[in-house]
C-alpha cells in the first residue's frame, strides 16, 4: 500500500448556468451564492483530513471551490488545466433545449454517448477520458502514500467513476455528480478503485446533479 495514493475528487460548487441547464464546458463561469456556500461547506468537511496537495481545474468555478478547501486546510492550490471540463465546442453557452432544437442530430449523438462524437470545435468522450485519466494518474503517482484533492467538473467526475469501476464509456449513468460532493478513490500503479461516492452529508440542502457540463 505504500505505492497507493488516496484521492478526494470534488466537483465544483453550483453556478447559475448549472441551474439553467446551460452548457459551460470550458467557458469560465463563476460560482453563484449557493456554490460559494457549498464550497465553504465541503472545505469545513475536509478541514481535519490529512491532505498533502490540492490540484484544481484552472476554470474559475473549480479553482474557487479548491481555494475554499485550501484556506481551511492550509494547503496551496495548484492549477491543473488537465482537470478542465470537456470542451463542448459549439454547444457551449446553449441550454439543453436549445441544442435539441438547433442541432438535433448532434444532440442525438450526445445523448447516446457516441464515444467519437465531438461538437464542432470540442472534444469527444474518448478524448476527454484520455486527458482526464492521464492527468489524474500522473498527479496521484506523485503522492504515493499520501492523500490529495482533485477539484474538477461533472465530466471529470464521470470519467473518474468509470475508470474506478471499469465501466464502459457508453454505459448509462446511474450515479450522482452532485455539486461539492466528496468522492473517494484509491490509486495504485494498476489504476483507480472506488472507495466511496457522492457523499453530501456536509450539505444541508440537496445538491444539483449536473448531467454533462
Amino acid at each position: 500500500m505504500s505505492e497507493a495514493a488516496r484521492v478526494l475528487a470534488i466537483r465544483h460548487g453550483e453556478t447559475t448556468w448549472n441551474v439553467d441547464t446551460r452548457i459551460q464546458g470550458q467557458l469560465d463561469v463563476g460560482l453563484n451564492d449557493i456554490g460559494r456556500w457549498q464550497a465553504e461547506r465541503v472545505a469545513q468537511a475536509l478541514a481535519e483530513e490529512p491532505i498533502t496537495a490540492i490540484y484544481a481545474s484552472d476554470l474559475g468555478r473549480a479553482y474557487a471551490t479548491a481555494e475554499a478547501i485550501g484556506r481551511t486546510t492550509g494547503v496551496a492550490v495548484i492549477a491543473e488545466p488537465g482537470l478542465r471540463e470537456r470542451h463542448f465546442g459549439e454547444f457551449q453557452g446553449k441550454t439543453f433545449a436549445e441544442i435539441e432544437v438547433a442541432l438535433p442530430e448532434q444532440a442525438r449523438l450526445w445523448r447516446t454517448r457516441d464515444p467519437r462524437f465531438a461538437p464542432a470545435g470540442g472534444e469527444s468522450l474518448l478524448q476527454l477520458r484520455e486527458r482526464v485519466v492521464a492527468t489524474a494518474e500522473a498527479l496521484a503517482a506523485r503522492h504515493a502514500g499520501e492523500q490529495i484533492v482533485l477539484v474538477g467538473h461533472g465530466g471529470v467526475m464521470d470519467v473518474l467513476y468509470r475508470a474506478a469501476t471499469r465501466l464502459d464509456i457508453q454505459a448509462p449513468r446511474t450515479w450522482a455528480l452532485g455539486n461539492a460532493a466528496i468522492n473517494r478513490l484509491l490509486w495504485t500503479p494498476e489504476g483507480f478503485t472506488l472507495v466511496g461516492w457522492a457523499d453530501t452529508q456536509h450539505l444541508d440542502t440537496d445538491t444539483l446533479d449536473e448531467t454533462s457540463t
